[in-house]
């Protein structure tokens, strides 16, 4: 993963410490090894020290934060996502264009708060349908969106109908700007819940697409648990299952799903098959500041 990759080769050019403003990505796994190499996570630019090495998680952050950022002297290296910072174009030029922004997202979600911190005037922040349903604004209020990368397909999709439905004059991007990683994962849930009995998935507790994972394998009627790791395995989940769908969210280590594996071969006998689905052969260049020599 492209942000996990800058930390590490931040401290291989920099030397330890390098300083990560709040988590690279949502998963403790990840925070725990980085930090074992020299990676030092803070909640506020004013905990690290003066020009300091300083990176950006893959969430993306505030303008506010940039300037902050410059202000204090700070070595920044930005590892925010490509597909975040396209959707920070996207809501900037709405805002030009004189449209009322709408983000679909979380509230508090750290990606959200970034892409809030983009325009001028803060976005309506809607979740839900019913959140569209009560935004106070007049019917022909010209209606720009932009999402949160990591939600499920379907229900941005019902958002945004919704969107369509409540006002006349409605424009925003195509649901592929969510991440591809989150839209394959959320595909191959949908097609495990076909052929197993309960699914399990691993990424953290904080982490939006993992949970969405879960959220779809309970929508389709399967028992449906979001492990950390393989210490929060329950034998019980599986005396009523012959088949178990192992998935992972997008920043959960290969390492972590092979543990699981290992953990549910001391639990019975297992056989492992892997469900076919599309190759993930994207790839997008590191921050400029660790290219070259």
């Amino acid at each position: 993963m492209r942000a996990i990759e800058t930390v590490e080769r931040a401290i291989q050019k920099y030397g330890p410490p390098v300083y990560v403003r709040h988590e690279i990505v949502h998963n403790a796994h990840v925070v725990r090894t980085l930090e074992a190499k020299g990676a030092r996570f803070v909640d506020e630019l004013a905990d690290i020290p003066t020009g300091a090495p300083t990176i950006f998680s893959a969430h993306g952050v505030a303008r506010s934060v940039i300037a902050e950022a410059r202000d204090r002297g700070l070595s920044v290296i930005d590892a925010t996502c490509p597909l975040v910072s396209k959707v920070h174009l996207q809501a900037r030029r709405y805002e030009r264009e004189g449209r009322q922004l709408v983000l679909i997202g979380h509230v508090g979600h750290a990606e959200v708060l970034g892409t809030m911190g983009q325009v001028d005037r803060p976005p309506l922040l809607v979740t839900s349908v019913a959140d569209v349903e009560e935004l106070d604004l007049p019917r022909n209020t010209p209606i720009a969106y932009v999402t949160q990368t990591t939600l499920s397909v379907d229900d941005t999709c019902q958002v945004i109908a919704a969107l369509g439905r409540r006002f006349l004059d409605v424009v925003g991007p195509d649901t592929s700007d969510i991440c591809y990683a989150t839209q394959n994962r959320q595909s191959a849930v949908r097609d495990l819940c076909r052929v197993v009995d309960v699914i399990l998935v691993v990424g953290a507790a904080n982490s939006s697409n993992s949970n969405r994972l879960r959220e779809i394998g309970d929508d389709m009627g399967k028992p449906s648990y979001l492990i950390a790791d393989d210490s929060q395995l329950r034998p019980e989940w599986f005396d009523e299952a012959d088949v178990v769908g192992l998935t992972a969210g997008a920043s959960a280590p290969e390492e972590l799903v092979g543990r699981v594996v290992d953990a549910l071969r001391r639990i019975g006998h297992v056989q492992t098959s892997i469900l076919a689905g599309p190759i993930e052969d994207a790839s997008f260049r590191l921050p400029r500041e660790l290219l070259g020599p």
